[in-house]
C-alpha cells in the first residue's frame, strides 16, 4: 500500500530526522505508536521494519524510549516456546519411531 503524506515545509525539519528517509521515519512512527498501544506484537513490529532479531528490537525501542517489558509479554514469549517445545518433541516422536 502506498500512502503520501503532505507536510509544511516549515515544519518538516521540525518533525522528521535530518538526513533520514523521510518515509522509513513515518514507517518507525506509526509502527511504534501501533505497538505502544499493543496493536502489534513484537514478532509484527519487527517484521514491519525489517529488524532481523529480537535483541535489535529491544536496542531498537530503547533508543526510541520503550524499554518496558509487561507481564503480558512474558506469558506471550513462554507461550510461543511451549509451542515450539512441543512441536519439537512431537516431530522427534515420530523420527524416532518411523
Amino acid at each position: 500500500m502506498d500512502i503520501t503524506v503532505t507536510l509544511p515545509d516549515e515544519l518538516v525539519a521540525l518533525l522528521l530526522p535530518r538526513g533520514g528517509s523521510p518515509a522509513q521515519a513515518m514507517l518507525e512512527a506509526l509502527a511504534l505508536e501501533a505497538y505502544r498501544k499493543r496493536r502489534i506484537t513484537p514478532y509484527q513490529l519487527r517484521t514491519v521494519l525489517g529488524i532481523p532479531s529480537r535483541y535489535e528490537l529491544d536496542g531498537f525501542l530503547k533508543l526510541h524510549g520503550i524499554d518496558d517489558c509487561t507481564p503480558e509479554d512474558f506469558d506471550q514469549d513462554w507461550t510461543v516456546v511451549q509451542k515450539l517445545a512441543s512441536s519439537r518433541a512431537a516431530s522427534l516422536q515420530k523420527d524416532c519411531c518411523r
